[in-house]
C-alpha cells in the first residue's frame, strides 16, 4: 500500500447532511492528482492477482473510485445505483445507513456466476450499503471477492457487520477513523 498521507487530503464538514453527522468530503483527495492515483494503485494493487472479472461501484462517490480501479484491473465497471436510475430490469436492496435507510438497484444483467466482484465505494460507515450491494452481486450469481474503501468510521464497527455477512472477505480501507 502507499505511503501517501490520504487522511490529510480528506475535509470533515459538520453537522451535513444532518445535525450530529460528520460529512467526510473526499473531493479534496480525488481532485490532487497524486492522491487520486494513489488512491486507485492502493486499492488495485490490493487486489491484483484475486481473479476480479468485476469492480461494483455504488452511487455516487462509488463511481470515483470504482470506475478507474476497474481501468487498473483491466475489469469492467457495473454501477450500483438508487433506486430509478437504471432503465432495464433491476434487483433492488434495502437497507439501514447511519442516519436512515435506503435502496440500491442493480441491473439483473450486470453480473454472472461466472465474476468475481471487487465491491468498492469511498467510505464504509455501518457496513449497510457495502452488505447491500454484494446481496445485489450475488442476487446475479456473481461471488464478492474483497471490498475496497478510501476510508473507514472505524467507530461504528462496520467490520463486525461485515464479518457477519462476509467472514473471511478481505476488506481494505486506506483511511481508518477511530
Amino acid at each position: 500500500m502507499s505511503d501517501f498521507d490520504f487522511e490529510s487530503r480528506i475535509v470533515s464538514i459538520p453537522d451535513y447532511p444532518e445535525p450530529g453527522v460528520i460529512f467526510k468530503d473526499i473531493t479534496p483527495l480525488i481532485s490532487d492528482p497524486e492522491g487520486y492515483r494513489a488512491v486507485v494503485d492502493s486499492i488495485a494493487g490490493h487486489f491484483r492477482g484475486l481473479g476480479i472479472t468485476k469492480v461494483v461501484g455504488t452511487e455516487a462517490r462509488g463511481f470515483f473510485v470504482g470506475g478507474p480501479v476497474a481501468i487498473e484491473l483491466g475489469v469492467g465497471f457495473v454501477p450500483v445505483r438508487k433506486p430509478g436510475k437504471l432503465p432495464r430490469a433491476v434487483y433492488k436492496q434495502e437497507y439501514e445507513l447511519e442516519y436512515g435507510a435506503n435502496t440500491l438497484e442493480m441491473h439483473k444483467d450486470a453480473l454472472s456466476s461466472d465474476d468475481r466482484v471487487l465491491v468498492v465505494d469511498d467510505l464504509i460507515a455501518t457496513g449497510g450499503s457495502a452488505v447491500a450491494t454484494a446481496l445485489l452481486c450475488e442476487k446475479c450469481g456473481a461471488k464478492v471477492a474483497g471490498f475496497g474503501f478510501i476510508m473507514e468510521l472505524a467507530f461504528l464497527n462496520p467490520r463486525e457487520v461485515m464479518d457477519k455477512d462476509y467472514p473471511g472477505i478481505d476488506v481494505l480501507s486506506l483511511v481508518k477513523v477511530n
